[in-house]
This record gives C-alpha cells, structure tokens and sequence, in this order.
C-alpha cells in the first residue's frame, strides 16, 4: 500500500502539481473548519460505500453536499448502498476512517471500487483538498490534475450532478 511520500512521486511522474501541508489529525469535515482559511478551493468529504451486491463505491463530493443514499442508488443504478466496514476500506484502499480520499485508488490496484465524483468538483473548483492517505495532512491539487489521477490509476469516475437530486 503506497503512503504520502510515493503518492508524491507518482504525482511528479504524471506531472502534477500538488501542495501538502501537515496539521492535527481531523475526522470530519467539521473538524477542519478553523482551518479551513488556509487552503484555497473546495474542501470535501469522501464516502467509503458498499452496495448489497458488493459493489464498491468512493463518492467524493464538495463539503457541503448533501449525500441522500436513496437518491444516489437509484442515479447509480446500484443495489442498495451502505457504509463499508472499515477493514475493507483498509485492505482495499489502505486508509482508516478519517483517512478516506480519492488519492488512496493508488492503493486499488484490482480496480474494485468506482469512484462518484460530485460535478461541482469537476467543474466548478479549480483546486481541491483532500487527505494524502492520512488525515494529518492536507493535500491541494487542481480538479482536473484530480480526474488525470483518477485515470492514471485505471479508475473511470462517474460524474454525478447532487444538486439535481
């Protein structure tokens, strides 16, 4: 499972440009509002989910963003989705709860999860914010540096538009 400093390196190969900065550990988002002025962009919120059928999935959506799961499985066409026990997220992500980001796909290396990207962070934001696999830290990168990784680790995002829900 990759850690920080080679998701750094892997970003140099694919040439992008990302900032990281450490702080305390945070859980939420909510944890994070004192600094938050800190960071230019979107901050976010990740959903580690699972669906009845097995289906992994990784929503990314902009910190403000309601998730409604009924809503979401239906525009999935998934079956009915739940939050995925941390132990898996763990073995196939290589992150802990609190530690969740759209970064750890480096670590999905049997292309297990597909990634949902809130359309607000893929058009909208020019720079988002996200954990680089611990929750220590806080990693800036552009929206579309985001959608190059996404693919450069094999993942195909399904872009979903929450505020028609």
């Amino acid at each position: 499972m990759e850690t920080p400093e080679p998701l750094k390196s892997y970003f140099d190969r694919l040439g992008i440009t990302a900032k990281t900065v450490a702080h305390r550990p945070l859980f939420t988002v909510e944890d994070g509002a004192d600094i938050r002025g800190h960071f230019r962009g979107s901050q976010t919120k990740n959903l580690f989910l699972k669906d009845k059928k097995g289906q992994l999935w990784l929503v990314v959506a902009e910190q403000n963003t309601a998730v409604d799961m009924n809503w979401l499985q239906k525009r999935l066409l998934s079956a009915r989705l739940s939050f995925g026990k941390p132990e898996l997220m763990e073995e196939v992500l290589g992150v802990t709860p609190g530690s969740v980001t759209p970064l750890a796909l480096i670590n999905d290396d049997q292309n297990r999860i597909i990634p949902v990207i809130d359309r607000k962070l893929a058009e909208d934001f020019d720079r988002l914010n996200f954990h680089p696999l611990r929750n220590d830290m806080t990693t800036e990168i552009r929206s579309q540096d985001l959608l190059k990784f996404i693919d450069a680790c094999g993942h195909t995002p399904v872009i979903v538009d929450f505020d028609k829900g």
